[in-house]
């Protein structure tokens, strides 16, 4: 693919008055977007502010109601992905766009992807060890993450648009993504970087386009402390309260230290990675999980929410023993999952009211009538408590991510909650979102439930839990206390290493301050070697996938 030179008007790519409704729904109603060749562009806002929406026009997947796209200087109007990307412009959204039931390498073929370039990105991203054969829905979804970021940069984009590339990643890979983005600075090409930890921002974006309800409302050089301009672009006058609230859930921390687990965990085994996970998880408490990529977290959380069986150890509930053989065990047992997967929890085509009200039909026992009026009741309430934004009622898949995991979690809520398994629940979900989910698992703790919290996020162990347990290896290998548990304090867990051992990450980066790129890489090995040897098999790249294995309008 050709290399774009600077305009005339020092831009590769131009976005101007882009507009986009869906009904009564305005997605877009004044958006723009100007990238320079060589950079690493944020485009950031709150959950249904258009990130997504707007990506997708630039790519081609909908069509805008309004507005001009420029490329090279040139107007263009794009009718499919697919001539976008023959034009350059290669987009990887928030889900995986593979065919579920292909093996990977038919995937690649069905756009075209040449193999060698795709294993060569597969392998800077962390998993040479991919089998191509294997089926799409077999693949974890960090992997599956990877390889549709692999898949666009094996087609040498122009402009590469990441949609929250990083949101369903665990700590390893999220950095080996960072460094990949990073090195495409300076060059030809352009990188449009969607992502709501600011931290990621800060660290290989150049400049950042805000857009707030639709319309962009400021354009931000990325520098040390723009964050809270940034911040205050994205929210107006929301963004005051925001430390306020969070800062209450802070202080609300308490553990309530039943005689009796809520849910105790004796030796659990499931698969080839969940080996012997013990702990136990009180009422009145938030208690986190840490772990890298394929530590049997999933199998763990798929044990607890009747999805698999597990294959040795036992489970207890309120003391006493407990085997699911399906979800609806699980949740007759009180113990009811929030999927970091939305699409997976959700009736798509359904409305806002009937999803939350789905759990209140599972309950009938004969039929009858349905007491709408209490149901009403419910609903109503759960959606007032969780602010979700009804005015896409008709269809939940209209709603943004944020207000999906807010459906999913009110769905439990209006009924009353015992146990909360909640596996990565505010991925790709914006500040406010994430701080009004934060109090709610707060506020459900000190009304006596027990939440079992999973994150890719480490700051938010801190943020919400009690304390924490690390799991490597399909083991629980540490326990700390929220106190002590900040993010290099978990990472170094995650890690399994001593605390005389470097992190790999750290290993490399001096080497690549020093040396040359194949130090980098000898160095990275070495650590990663130390990392064996104190603990098992290293987690400093992602496992190979492929076996057994167990996400804009507002």
């Amino acid at each position: 693919m050709t290399s774009i030179a600077s305009t005339a008007t020092g831009l590769l790519l131009e976005a101007s008055g882009i507009s986009k409704t869906y009904g009564a729904v305005v997605a877009l109603k004044d958006a723009s977007l100007a990238v320079r060749p060589g950079e690493v562009h944020a485009l950031m806002g709150a959950n249904g502010a258009g990130k997504s929406t707007l990506v997708k026009i630039l790519t081609g997947a909908v069509r805008p109601d309004g507005g001009t796209i420029a490329v090279r200087g040139r107007e263009r109007t794009v009718h499919s992905p697919a001539e976008a990307r023959h034009g350059g412009l290669v987009s990887v959204y928030q889900e995986p766009a593979l065919i579920p039931d292909l093996d990977i390498r038919s995937n690649l073929r069905l756009t075209e992807t040449p193999i060698e370039p795709f294993r060569h990105w597969l392998a800077q991203l962390g998993l040479e060890g991919l089998d191509l054969s294997s089926m799409a829905r077999h693949v974890p979804l960090a992997s599956l993450r990877i390889v549709d970021l692999a898949r666009a940069l094996a087609s040498e984009p122009d402009v590469l648009m990441l949609d929250e590339m990083t949101a369903a990643l665990p700590a390893n890979l999220t950095e080996r993504v960072l460094e990949v983005v990073g090195r495409r600075r300076g060059g030809d090409s352009s990188v449009i970087f969607i992502s709501h930890r600011l931290i990621e921002i800060a660290a290989v974006c150049d400049r950042a386009t805000v857009l707030r309800e639709g319309e962009t409302v400021g354009v931000v050089d990325v520098t040390e402390g723009s964050e809270q301009q940034i911040v205050e672009h994205m929210l107006g006058e929301a963004a005051s309260g925001i430390a306020a609230r969070t800062g209450a859930a802070g202080a609300a921390r308490a553990r309530v230290a039943d005689v009796k687990p809520r849910v105790a965990a004796r030796s659990l085994a499931s698969g080839a990675r969940l080996h012997d996970a013990s702990f136990e998880l009180f009422a009145g408490e938030v208690l986190g999980v840490v772990a890298l990529e394929g530590q049997g977290q999933d199998e763990l959380f798929d044990v607890l929410a009747g999805s698999e069986r597990p294959s040795g150890g036992e489970l207890l509930v309120d003391g006493n023993a407990a085997s699911f053989r399906h979800p609806a065990d699980a949740i007759r047992a009180g113990l009811v999952y929030i999927a970091a997967d939305r699409a997976e929890a959700l009736l798509m085509q359904r409305s806002v009211r009937e999803n939350i009200a789905l759990p209140f039909i599972t309950r009938l026992r004969a039929w009858g009538l349905i007491d709408a009026g209490e149901e009403n009741r419910k609903v109503d309430t759960a959606i007032a408590t969780l602010q979700i934004d009804t005015r896409a009622h008709g269809e939940v898949r209209r709603l943004s991510g944020g207000n999906q995991q807010k459906v999913t979690i009110a769905r439990w809520v209006a009924g009353g909650v015992k146990t909360m398994l909640c596996f990565d629940p505010t991925r790709g979900i914006d500040i406010r979102t994430k701080s009004q989910i934060y109090v709610l698992l707060r506020d459900l703790a000190e009304a006596g439930a027990a939440v079992l919290l999973y994150t890719s996020e480490l700051k938010e162990v801190q943020l919400v839990c009690d304390r924490a347990i690390v799991i490597f290896g399909g083991r629980v290998v540490a326990e700390i206390a929220a106190a002590d548990a900040d993010e290099p304090t978990l990472l170094r867990a995650a890690y399994n290493l001593r605390a005389d051992v470097e992190m790999p990450e750290v290993v490399a980066a001096e080497a690549v301050a020093t040396g040359t790129a194949a130090d980098a890489a000898v160095a990275a090995s070495i650590a990663a070697a130390a990392t064996s040897a104190v603990g098992g098999p290293s987690s400093a790249s992602a496992p190979p996938a492929g076996g057994d294995a167990p996400e804009d309008a507002p």
